[in-house]
């Protein structure tokens, strides 16, 4: 079954993509399992991470789904060589069909003891191929692509941290041309040390219950091979409650920058000192606390330009009551709260968000907001009778004049990681949404207007006329997206392209025809 709205089609369960003849269904053997229990296991309601890649270099984007695993009193594993508690890999098929490859692509081992939160996805030995970074409650694991469909695991002790894992990214901090790992932690928390809280009924707990922890940016040496200049670089001096991370320059000094959602506290902005050390300005920025001067619940982060200014803008997603921030790159190295005057404040007043980003689902021009909702408290009703733990997933339509409008998508349900590209290459946005304990969606975008396609080296920022995109695939809630820059440039034939690359080069592309794929490389 599908449901239409507002250009968007949503399959239910994970489906393949409209065919030219009409839609059809195939249904993935997914089924999310976090495994709630009475005890209220904090990591219990927070997992669900999700990647679009190409991990084969077939041209079409296949689907990585990260499991949690299996919580048993007593035991300190949860039971990930089981396939019921894999993470899967699903390969795309011309047809738009998608088959189940984890254990053919080896996929199909985590270790006991790491309850599955996010992925993070980049090249991290320029081979050409994109690896696999996942994070956890417990050991991290990476894997190396081997080139024949296989992965191999590559994990050392620097990438498998330790603690609680939640998002990562990967970006080049240190402009050398390689793809850096950037990892949140969450809270310093385990299973042994677990509370109950609420009276008279219990609830999962906030997070001001338990200490915070250090972030982690690890340095790629080129080959894949990873150091930890956590310290050396001033990150791991400023602990935090981090679930999301997202990575611009957003004071245009030629150096990439990391904001960090927090969860129940101050957000962080570490600003990015020529590659070697990183200073945490969120405050004077503007982007530490809402417009009311109170922290909020910091969990998935867009940050790229929403209003066409050429300067990346932030979001940020929070819980119901706490209005989901916007803040508006002001150019001159701060920001101004935007959530007010745009509408957004009002229409996600009620909600709670997850995964999130910025792009342009009906090709006009403008970037809308896609975000993932639902509560973290599974009985929030019972606290708070005006709020619903399950919630549709929602997208925020930008208008032509700078507001949002709010149009519901798909029936209420537990969504968390959200992930973004064009899986059909039709030139629509399309999204990839984990459900906590369920089936995964996808979200078909409605072909419509004229676009483009990039493929570009990560790090690549491209303009057309006042449409701006950049390629990254890090950013929303445990989650990775296609590294391909998806511009909508509304009726529009053919543009002009200005493309900037991580090392400073630049190219000029002129009349390039629109609603095409096209690759740049630099000069």
């Amino acid at each position: 079954m599908s449901v239409k709205s507002f250009g968007l089609t949503l399959w239910l369960c994970v489906a393949a993509s409209p065919a030219a003849q009409g839609p059809s269904l195939v249904v993935l053997n997914f089924q999310h399992q976090n495994t709630p229990t009475q005890q209220k296991y904090l990591i219990e309601t927070m997992g669900g991470g999700v990647a679009v890649l190409d991990y084969n270099n077939d041209g079409l984007l296949d689907i990585f789904l990260v499991n949690s695993g299996r919580i048993a009193e007593g035991s300190k594993t949860f039971a990930r060589n089981q396939p019921a508690y894999w993470n899967r890999l699903y390969r795309q098929g011309p047809a738009g069909t998608f088959t189940d490859v984890t254990a053919a692509a080896k996929l199909d081992r985590m270790p006991l003891d790491a309850y599955g939160m996010g992925v993070a996805t980049a090249d991290i030995d320029s081979d050409g191929w994109l690896d696999l970074y996942l994070t956890s409650y417990g050991p991290n694991v990476l894997y190396r692509n081997k080139r024949d469909g296989t992965f191999e695991d590559v994990t050392t002790p620097v990438t498998k941290a330790s603690g609680w894992s939640a998002s990562a990214g990967f970006f080049d901090y240190d402009n050398d041309g390689d793809q850096d790992l950037f990892v949140t932690r969450y809270l310093d928390w385990d299973m042994s040390r677990n509370i109950l809280c609420g009276t008279p009924f219990h609830a999962y707990c906030r997070p001001d219950k338990f200490g915070p922890m250090s972030n982690l940016l690890l340095q790629n040496d080129g080959k894949g091979n990873f150091k930890d200049q956590s310290e050396a670089t001033g990150i791991a001096a400023i602990k935090g409650k981090a679930l999301g991370a997202a990575f611009r320059d957003y004071d245009e000094d030629g150096f990439t920058d990391i904001f960090v959602a927090n969860d129940g506290m101050e957000q962080y902005l570490f600003r990015n000192q020529q590659g070697t050390t990183f200073q945490e300005v969120a405050l004077e920025a503007g982007v530490a606390f809402g417009d009311d001067g109170k922290p909020f619940a910091g969990m998935g982060v867009a940050f790229d330009d929403y209003d066409n200014d050429g300067k990346p803008d932030l979001a940020v997603t929070v819980l119901a009551l706490e209005k989901y921030p916007l803040f508006r790159n002001n150019g001159d190295g701060t920001f101004g709260y935007a959530s007010g005057s745009t509408g957004l404040a009002a229409l996600t007043a009620p909600s709670s968000g997850w995964g999130v980003q910025f792009a342009d689902f009906d090709n006009d021009g403008r970037k809308d907001l896609f975000v993932a909702q639902s509560h973290v408290l599974d009985n929030v009703e019972r606290i708070h009778s005006g709020l619903r733990y399950l919630e549709p997933m929602a997208l925020y339509r930008q208008t032509t004049a700078g507001k949002f409008e709010r149009n519901d998508i798909g029936t209420p349900a537990a969504y968390r990681g959200a992930t973004f590209g064009d899986l059909n290459n039709d030139g629509a946005m399309d999204a990839v949404v984990q459900v906590l304990g369920g089936k995964p969606v996808i979200v078909y975008g409605k072909p419509q207007n004229r676009w483009l396609l990039i493929k570009a080296p990560a790090g690549t920022a491209v303009q057309a006329g006042n449409v701006h995109g950049y390629a990254t695939t890090s950013g929303s809630y445990q989650s990775a997206s296609d590294i391909r820059i998806h511009l909508g440039l509304g009726t529009r034939e053919k543009v002009d392209l200005d493309v900037r690359f991580p090392n400073g080069k630049r190219k000029a592309l002129t009349g390039v025809a629109t609603n095409q794929i096209i690759e740049v490389t630099p000069p």
